[in-house]
């Protein structure tokens, strides 16, 4: 074992010999200087209508989604929602890339908002058929249509 308090004594004697400016080194304003103007040319060169474009058409899907016109209760209908349903998500996460790259704050909440939406409406669909939520007339426990009698 070692002894502590002697390792601590002799620390101490070294800081105390030293003097404060030699403790805190003063900062480079120098070093920093190019990096900062590589920052702000990055910046002035990134474009942010991409990342816009990538939400716009992503919320376009979102709403749009709202009016789907098919039957959404089993089989086939039920799949193409489905799928419907995981591009909004999906537009939400590619949407959200990029808006956190090119840093808009407001689109990258909306992003977010986007792939909650994504998240609920799969939620609605899905819950009900593996048993964890409810089951109505619009969204029955099964995954194929009944046969016809």
């Amino acid at each position: 074992m070692s002894d502590w308090d002697a390792k601590l004594k002799k620390i101490d004697r070294q800081l105390e010999s030293m003097s404060d400016s030699a403790l805190i080194p003063a900062p480079s304003t120098n070093a920093a200087a190019p990096v900062k103007a590589a920052v702000v040319a990055e910046r002035a060169a990134t474009r942010t209508w991409p990342a816009f474009l990538r939400l716009a058409l992503a919320s376009a899907l979102g709403v749009a989604i709202l009016f789907w016109p098919y039957s959404r209760q089993c089989g086939l209908a039920l799949s193409g929602y489905l799928v419907a349903v995981t591009a909004v998500l999906l537009g939400g996460l590619w949407s959200s890339v990029w808006t956190w790259r090119h840093r808009t704050a407001r689109a990258h909440g909306l992003s977010l908002l986007l792939i909650l939406w994504g998240i609920v409406l799969g939620a609605a669909e899905l819950l009900p058929r593996i048993g964890y939520a409810q089951a109505d007339s619009t969204r029955p426990n099964g995954w194929s249509c009944p046969a016809p009698k």
